[in-house]
């Protein structure tokens, strides 16, 4: 049994308090386990601030980048011992691994390549310039540059990898040191990534440091140069958001937490066209990949009322045709939720959408004597009775059916009942129907993804999320962005406006050729 260490001061600690064991998933067996207290949290966050964030602001963005680029590459040196580790404590079937594994590493080298092209400084322009006077001698210019505080992430069960590594990628390239705390169901995974980026010596001393236990404390010590960015429930977010020192001290606080996400159906893809074709699969994916423990998969399929039989009928002959299992057995496509309160919370959560919806296909009861299984689960919602479909996410492999009458306009009504979300996705080939759908849904959501005959075989589905774009959603979803770019970094870097002569401000460092 493992039992899992804090990494803080440049040492490994062992933590202290009752133990919290880690499982198997697939059979239930103790892994390990991490102790919630033992870990010096004010002095993790002195080092972090007086010798971390010192050495990272020593380097320019494109020596930052270059280690990116570096640590990326030693997490793939590692990534089939990480898969093992992914299979056995996270429940992940090989694809499931690599989709986190290469998550990470993918958007750690992303954002290498991005930050070996901005300038060699610790300043970025925030757009062009601009005149305040009556000429140009007298110029504005709004800047980027490093806060000097402390990045903690609060990271998810889910995506121990991937979550880790790409909120590492922007607070480090942005200059500033981070504090990661593990999902602790399957923080083996998280714990082992660590341990590679300490041995690789890559990072200078402070600029990487691990809780293995709780980081609810830490919130308690954080001033107005630090930043919280938490994935998870929205109840958690509400108490970090409402935590009396982060909002005593403005402490910047990024939030994704649930999301009802809508995949819409156009009434134009017909049976058996690519559109239709990829809708099912793409629905199919979302709703078993990770055994649908993804804050970006499906869990409303709108479609026409007239194509409910047929939508209904194509998704069940699918899914019946995923084998649920060990995910250390080669041929299963789906393993189990990630831990037994997790397994507690999808039942109890199917069992409440039964009570609005006819079950097709699964449901809460138990298939397996051992382990934390669940079908993949589709329903379908009934008329007039289905308003917890849009208030309820279970976070597991399930899905429901929500008929439409084909307009526009109930697609629209019915996608935003979700009361924000992160992805939502259309399948359609009618271009006025898709125009109006992206007009009335996209101030409640963080990203629209398109489908339609011209996107099959060439784009990732709506539950990859890309660094290029941003990730996160208004209400519900936690009101937060990550990624997208450069726009990753900005929650870590302080935005201000310099003003005076041109000569020196608008030219200072070269900004004007390093716009963000």
């Amino acid at each position: 049994m493992i039992a899992l260490q804090s990494y803080v001061r440049g040492q490994w600690v062992a933590g202290s308090g009752d133990p919290v064991r880690l499982h198997e998933p697939a059979t239930e067996a103790v892994l390990g386990e991490a102790r919630p207290a033992g870990v010096d949290l004010a002095a993790a966050l002195a080092h972090a601030r007086n010798v971390g964030g010192p050495a990272l602001r020593a380097m320019t963005f494109p020596q930052r980048a270059e280690l990116l680029k570096a640590l990326a590459g030693k997490l793939h040196e590692h990534r089939d011992e990480l898969i093992d580790i992914a299979a056995r404590n996270g429940g992940n079937t090989r694809g499931d691994a690599k989709f986190d594994l290469d998550g990470a590493s993918g958007t750690l080298a992303f954002y290498a390549n991005l930050g070996l092209g901005l300038p060699a400084g610790n300043v970025l322009a925030d757009g062009p310039g601009v005149q305040l006077g009556r000429t140009p001698r007298f110029w504005g210019q709004h800047v980027f540059t490093p806060r000097p505080g402390v990045a903690v992430h609060i990271n998810a069960f889910n995506f121990p990898a991937w979550g880790m590594g790409e909120k590492m990628a922007c607070a480090l390239l942005a200059g500033v040191p981070v504090v990661e705390k593990a999902g602790t169901a399957s923080a083996l995974l998280a714990f082992r990534m660590a341990q590679i980026v300490v041995d690789s010596g890559l990072l200078p001393e402070g600029a990487f440091q691990f809780l293995a236990g709780s980081a609810s404390a830490l919130l308690d010590l954080l001033g107005p140069m630090d930043a919280v960015a938490f994935t998870g429930s929205s109840r958690t977010g509400a108490l970090i958001r409402g935590n009396r020192n982060l909002v005593a001290r403005n402490v910047r606080v990024n939030i994704e937490a649930d999301s009802i996400n809508p995949a819409v159906l156009g009434p134009d893809a017909e049976g058996g066209s690519d559109t239709f074709e990829q809708f099912l699969a793409n629905v199919v994916v979302d709703m078993t990949q990770k055994a649908g423990q993804k804050c970006t998969a499906v869990r409303r399929i709108l479609v026409p009322a007239a194509m409910v039989d047929e939508v209904r009928d194509a998704l069940t002959e699918r899914l019946r045709a995923i084998k649920v299992g060990n995910p250390l057995d080669g041929d299963v496509r789906m393993g189990p939720v990630a831990s037994a309160e997790q397994l507690r919370d999808v039942r109890a959560g199917l069992q409440a959408l039964a009570a609005a919806a006819d079950v097709v296909l699964g449901g809460p009861e138990p298939i397996a004597d051992r382990g934390y299984f669940v079908a993949p689960t589709l329903l379908v919602a009934r008329p007039g009775d289905a308003a917890v479909v849009h208030e309820l996410e279970v976070f597991g492999p399930s899905a429901t059916i929500v008929p439409y009458d084909g307009t526009v306009a109930a697609a629209v009504e019915l996608c935003n009942r979700g009361g924000g979300g992160l992805v939502a996705s259309c399948y359609s080939d009618d271009r006025a129907f898709v125009e109006g759908l992206v007009a009335g849904i996209a101030a409640w959501h963080g990203r629209i993804w398109l489908g339609s005959e011209k996107t099959l075989g060439q784009a990732l589905g709506p539950g990859a999320v890309l660094p290029a774009t941003i990730h996160g959603g208004p209400g519900r979803a936690g009101g937060g962005e990550e990624l997208g770019g450069l726009r990753g970094l900005q929650p870590y870097l302080q935005r201000t406006a310099i003003q005076g002569d041109r000569a020196v401000v608008g030219r200072m460092f070269g900004l004007d050729a390093h716009a963000t």
